[in-house]
C-alpha cells in the first residue's frame, strides 16, 4: 500500500510519504523512494506501476524548471505525464503465458509547490485528468488513500489550514504513523518535504524524530483535554 499526502498551511506546504512498497504479485515489499523533488520550490509523489514511475521521474528531472515557470502548472505536467502514460499503454502485454495478469501499468501523480509565489497541490490520474485541491487543504493518493482521507477529515477541526507550516508538518507525519499502526502495508522510513516560497526542505531523520515529539506532545494534551472533560 501506498501513501502520499499534501497538505495546505497558512505560509506553506507538506508533502510526505511511506517507503513501503508492496508488491502483491509477488507477496514481497521493500523499501523505495516515492517522494522526489521537482526543482527549488515543488515536490511530487507517485502511486501505481513502478516502470511509469521512473519514466516520470526522468521526464520531471529534465523539465522541472519549464514547468514551475509555466503559466498554467498543471497542463505543463500533464503534457509530460500523457505521454508517458500512452507509451506504457499501448505496449502493455495484458496476457502472459504462465503469469498472472498484473493490471493496466496505471500510475497516479501528486505533486505540490509553489509557482509565482501561489501555492497549488496538483493530482493526475491515470487517464492524465488534472485535478487541484490547494483550495481543499489536503489531499492523498495510493492504496492508502481513503484512510488518509478520513485521517485528514478527523484532523479538520484543528484548522490546519490556518495555522504555520510546523502544525502542517506534525499532522502529515501523525496521519502517516497512524496508517503505519493500522496497515501493514504502510510503513518504512517517512519522507517529508516541507514547501514555502522560500524553497523546499525535506526533513531528515533527525527532524523527523523531532516532529513525532511535538506530535507526542499533542496527543498527550488531548488526552489530559478528555480526562478534565467531566471535572
Amino acid at each position: 500500500m501506498t501513501v502520499v499526502l499534501a497538505g495546505v498551511s497558512s505560509d506553506g506546504l507538506v508533502i510526505a510519504a511511506d517507503t513501503q512498497i508492496t508488491d502483491s504479485a509477488r507477496g514481497m515489499s521493500y523499501p523505495g523512494q516515492k517522494l522526489h523533488a521537482l526543482g527549488d520550490h515543488a515536490a511530487w509523489g507517485g502511486s501505481g506501476a513502478r516502470s511509469v514511475l521512473v519514466d516520470l521521474e526522468r521526464e520531471f528531472d529534465d523539465s522541472a524548471g519549464a514547468i514551475l515557470e509555466s503559466d498554467d502548472v498543471g497542463r505543463a505536467l500533464q503534457e509530460k505525464v500523457l505521454p508517458v502514460l500512452r507509451h506504457h499503454y499501448e505496449h502493455f502485454i495484458a496476457d502472459v503465458p504462465g503469469e498472472d495478469s498484473g493490471g493496466t501499468p496505471s500510475a497516479y501523480v501528486l505533486a505540490a509547490g509553489y509557482a509565482d509565489e501561489r501555492p497549488w497541490i496538483i493530482e493526475i490520474n491515470p487517464n492524465a485528468m488534472v485535478s487541484h485541491y490547494e483550495d481543499i487543504g489536503f489531499h492523498a493518493i495510493g492504496s492508502g488513500a481513503p484512510l488518509a482521507q478520513q485521517a485528514g477529515a478527523l484532523l479538520a477541526h484543528f484548522r490546519m489550514t490556518e495555522r504555520p507550516i510546523e502544525y502542517g508538518v506534525v499532522a502529515a507525519i501523525r496521519v502517516l504513523d497512524a496508517l503505519a499502526q493500522t496497515s501493514p502495508s504502510v510503513g518504512g522510513a517517512l519522507d517529508v518535504c516541507r514547501i514555502t516560497p522560500d524553497g523546499t526542505h525535506h526533513l531528515d531523520d533527525e527532524e523527523i524524530d523531532e516532529v513525532r515529539a511535538h506530535a507526542k506532545r499533542w496527543t498527550d494534551l488531548e488526552q489530559k483535554a478528555l480526562d478534565d472533560l467531566f471535572k
